[in-house]
């Protein structure tokens, strides 16, 4: 492409180096200009000719710059993509994109006001799991859908060496704003805004005071409950999806390769990128009450399909499926 989008990131540790670098540097409509790099300098052993700042101003004073990925700690999200907006630059936010409906509210004013984009980097909506329970729902093999749960668990007793992660009085801490806004987004990407939410947090790690574990209870019309759950001490995890509906269920583990297979350096454009070999449990019942019991393969897991879109939406104004709309009832729900 004769104008590739002018990229920044504004960190380049795990999450520039794994989760955006690699689909910037192979998708042909954006070129990784330059990245933020208070300290270690390492982006050129990777990505040679990216030019390194050191600070977060110098990046934003590039004239060249279009976009501006925002992959730094939670609580400094708004304020960074607020002054990027301000910069002229157009805006992809890594979850949570605020800490509150007010925050959101304000960048998205401002972004309209100077002709910009505010985007949400919610990859797990590419992720190949998801992407198959999606297939699911839409199928509508499972009837009218009755009760959902969705779980992000992992079993991590120790605290966070990242101190910004385990303090209370920092903006966007816990559990709930780091794994709650992926399994949020996909369920609110496929069911939309509940009319009722019960929120229960807790902490039970040794010397924790943030909260560790979260449980959001999504009641919506019709009779559906939707049951969203994450915890940092589950040693031995259920099916991350269960879905459940008047003729028939399904369950699938969480089992997205994407994040393992980036950090092992492969690119996504290899060919077996993305590929998962596991499989759901598909449960179909027929009006005879005879149970059909089918496994279904794991779809390709597509975080390229994210930064396409967000190609699609800068160039050619093509609408962003992770809309504002959802993402101001991610925070409702997060700081509700």
């Amino acid at each position: 492409m004769n104008n590739p989008i002018q990229t920044g990131l504004l960190a380049f540790g795990m999450s520039g180096r794994i989760f955006h670098a690699p689909f910037i540097a192979t998708h042909p409509g954006f070129q990784l200009r330059a990245v933020v790099e208070r300290s270690r300098k390492q982006v050129a052993e990777f990505y040679p000719g990216v030019i390194s700042y050191d600070s977060v101003a110098e990046l934003l004073a590039d004239a060249a710059l279009e976009l501006v990925i925002i992959n730094t700690p939670n609580n400094t999200h708004f304020e960074l993509a607020r002054e990027a907006l301000r910069a002229g630059k157009h805006v992809l936010i890594e979850k949570p994109v605020a800490t509150t409906v007010a925050e959101l509210d304000e960048l998205v004013q401002l972004a309209q006001e100077r002709n910009l984009h505010v985007l949400a980097y919610q990859n797990r909506r590419w992720d190949s799991d998801f992407q198959l329970v999606r297939q699911v729902v839409e199928s509508r093999q499972l009837g009218r859908i009755t009760e959902v749960h969705f779980r992000f668990d992992r079993y991590k007793a120790a605290l966070n060496t990242k101190v910004f992660k385990e303090d209370p009085t920092t903006p966007g801490s816990g559990l709930s704003y780091d794994l709650g806004p992926h399994v949020l987004d996909q369920t609110l990407s496929l069911f939309g805004r509940p009319e009722r939410v019960h929120k229960t947090l807790s902490c039970h790690r040794p010397k924790s005071r943030v909260n560790d574990y979260f449980h959001f209870h999504l009641a919506y019309p019709g009779g559906l409950n939707v049951f969203v759950t994450g915890s940092l001490l589950t040693a031995a995890p259920v099916p991350a999806y269960v879905l459940h509906g008047t003729q028939g269920s399904f369950q699938k583990q969480r089992t997205d390769v994407q994040e393992t297979q980036l950090d092992q350096g492969l690119l996504p454009t290899d060919t077996a990128y993305g590929l998962d070999s596991s499989e759901g449990e598909l449960t179909v019942v027929a009006e005879t009450g005879e149970k059909t019991v089918t496994t279904l393969a794991a779809l390709r897991g597509n975080y390229p399909g994210l930064f396409e879109a967000v190609y699609q939406t800068l160039i050619n104004g093509a609408p962003y499926p992770i809309r504002i709309e959802e993402l101001r009832w991610q925070l409702e729900i997060l700081a509700g």
